[in-house]
């Protein structure tokens, strides 16, 4: 009954610290939303537009005194107008939402009116080029409607008179262009009028020049009359009043922004108060739960210690047992193991009394004795054996006969030793029937608890490969299995056997191509597969089906006896031993499949 009541407990704390930790982070992503980056971004942008509008301006008015000999700092800002839109594009993104309507007319009419601006600076840098080529040239002009020409007949004083007179309306038009005062165009047209008497009595080239004199005249006051509304125009463009609205209407958002930003974060202190406060009274709860749990602990600790000390005798006295049991059921099977080796052995020694008759009957009928004969007829002749060879009838065929006797006795040695070698070889069959049936003695399917991962890293290390040797790389892939009752010795044997076979398959490869893969996982059919595959010679196509067969071998020094006692092993433990490949080149994989409730028949349990 006290664990209920704890729980219903903890649970109003553990939903009030939730409802804390999600007012936490409201209050926190809210104010994480201030950014005063995107603000400053902002004035920075538009900084920049006042600074090209005035510098626009300033490069105008340096124009239109003649301080900037050409017009490039008037094209300069032009790139910069023709990005506008997108650099507005930004300016609007990155106010907030609630000020983005509001921003965007101003935005438009500060657009239109930079455009119209552009516009503007675009017709005063034509309107000012004419005026200033004509003031250039309206000197020149003057000269030449004032020089005396040579074939003039007119008196020298009335030349005197044109030429005051021309001087006089190019004083009035520079003064009128330098300080452009009414009373300052009146006296430019009353100078023109005068001049205008002059041009009455002329004719011929001076009438020419003096209207292209009068022409320049009325240029100059006609642009300049139009260079000056262009300015005023410019100078009118709302351009900084709409920057300056801009910078206020983002000004008005950053305050409130801030605002509620300092508000967020006043609540987020104080609900960050509550929920220490909260974490607090649980940490003093949890150390007082700590004590009573610690409390319970200790006692049931003193009860599972003399439970402990009573399960570890009886585990004791069964293991004793199952020892003496194993030892027993070990020397019960030493006798069926005694009788596969003689059995086995019988059928080599067959062969060997095969080789040991023929040895005695070739050695008892052997033509050796005549050998010994001829010699001693040789020494009974002493000094005189030349002649003996010469005359003698039997000298004369004793050198064939020693020819026929040394034939015979090469192919009786032949004989002799192709049969020691058949014998040896079935001496050596014999070695190989007892090695492997030594390592069944004591252990004629006897049932224990094993780890296969370990009997394969057992089997790895009793074959010499568990530290890669020669060159080979191990791979493994274990499946999580627990442990299972077995023939660990039949098992461990099969085992050596295949890496033994895998390891002599791949001696003809070179070291980065020795590669050995040990698999061991669980079949859907209630059993367990250990693999052994290798990138060695492989299984021709035709050996498949013989490998396991007894005598089968395709080694020069193997007799065929350690798959076939492989496979029994394994149908004796209810299991069964494969081998597959693809064909020569390619390795071989063995399976050894074993049922996880072994069914194995003669096993002692």
């Amino acid at each position: 009954m006290k664990i209920p009541r704890l729980r219903k407990g903890w649970l109003p704390l553990t939903a009030l610290g939730l409802l804390l930790a999600a007012a936490l982070l409201l209050f926190y992503a809210r104010s994480r939303d201030y950014d005063a980056s995107s603000y400053f971004a902002n004035l920075a942008l538009l900084r920049h537009l006042k600074q090209l509008d005035a510098s626009w301006e300033l490069n105008v008015m340096k124009s239109r005194v003649g301080l900037n000999q050409n017009y490039d700092a008037l094209v300069d800002p032009l790139p910069d107008v023709a990005t506008l839109p997108q650099q507005l594009a930004v300016l609007q993104q990155n106010a907030p939402e609630p000020l983005q309507k509001k921003l965007e007319q101003v935005l438009r009419a500060f657009q239109q009116a930079m455009t119209e601006k552009a516009r503007l600076i675009e017709a005063f840098k034509s309107h000012n080029a004419i005026l200033r080529n004509s003031l250039a040239f309206l000197p020149m002009a003057a000269t030449d409607a004032g020089a005396e020409l040579p074939e003039k007949t007119a008196s020298s004083r009335a030349q005197s008179e044109l030429s005051s007179a021309v001087n006089a309306v190019l004083l009035a038009t520079l003064v009128y262009t330098e300080a452009p005062a009414p009373e300052h165009m009146v006296n430019v047209r009353t100078e023109l009028e005068a001049l205008l008497d002059f041009r009455s009595r002329q004719s011929g080239e001076s009438l020419l020049k003096l209207d292209i004199f009068l022409a320049h005249v009325r240029t100059v006051l006609r642009e300049h009359a139009q260079v000056s509304q262009l300015l005023l125009q410019i100078a009118q463009a709302p351009t900084a009043a709409h920057l300056d609205e801009i910078n206020n209407l983002l000004t008005q958002q950053q305050q409130h922004a801030a605002g509620e930003a300092h508000m967020h974060r006043l609540y987020l202190l104080l609900f960050s108060a509550g929920l220490a406060a909260l974490l607090l009274y649980a940490a003093i709860r949890l150390l007082r739960s700590h004590r009573i749990i610690n409390r319970i602990n200790h006692a049931l600790q003193h009860a599972n210690e003399h439970l402990e000390r009573r399960v570890r005798l009886r585990t004791q006295e069964l293991e004793q047992a199952q020892s003496q049991l194993v030892a027993a059921a070990r020397q019960a099977g030493m006798a069926e193991i005694a009788t596969n080796v003689l059995h086995n052995v019988g059928n080599v020694l067959n062969s060997v009394g095969v080789s040991v008759s023929l040895l005695v009957r070739q050695a008892r009928d052997s033509r050796a004795p005549g050998l010994s004969k001829a010699v001693q007829l040789i020494n009974k002749q002493g000094a005189q054996w030349v002649d003996f060879l010469r005359g003698d009838e039997r000298g004369q065929r004793l050198p064939a006969y020693l020819d026929e006797l040394a034939g015979a006795l090469g192919a009786e040695r032949q004989n002799a030793l192709a049969e020691l070698n058949s014998l040896s070889s079935s001496i050596d069959h014999i070695k190989d029937i007892i090695a492997t049936q030594q390592s069944y003695a004591g252990a004629a399917c006897l049932l224990e608890d094993c780890s296969l991962d370990h009997l394969l890293e057992e089997a790895l290390g009793m074959s010499g490969l568990a530290g890669q040797q020669d060159g080979i790389a191990i791979m493994r892939d274990y499946h999580a299995l627990p442990p299972l009752r077995l023939d660990r010795h039949r098992v461990l044997q099969i085992l050596i056997n295949l890496l033994g076979n895998a390891r002599r398959a791949m001696d003809g490869l070179a070291a980065g191509e020795r590669r050995l893969i040990l698999r061991l996982r669980q079949s859907a059919d209630d059993s367990v597969q250990l693999q052994v595959a290798d990138s060695g010679e492989g299984i021709p196509a035709e050996n498949l089906a013989r490998i396991f067969s007894h005598g089968f071998t395709t080694r020069k020094d193997g007799h065929g006896f350690g798959l076939h006692s492989c496979v029994l092993a394994a149908r004796e433990m209810g299991g069964s031993l494969q081998a597959a490949s693809d064909g020569p080149g390619t390795g071989a994989t063995f399976t050894l499949q074993l049922p996880i409730h072994s069914s194995a028949k003669d096993c002692t349990p």
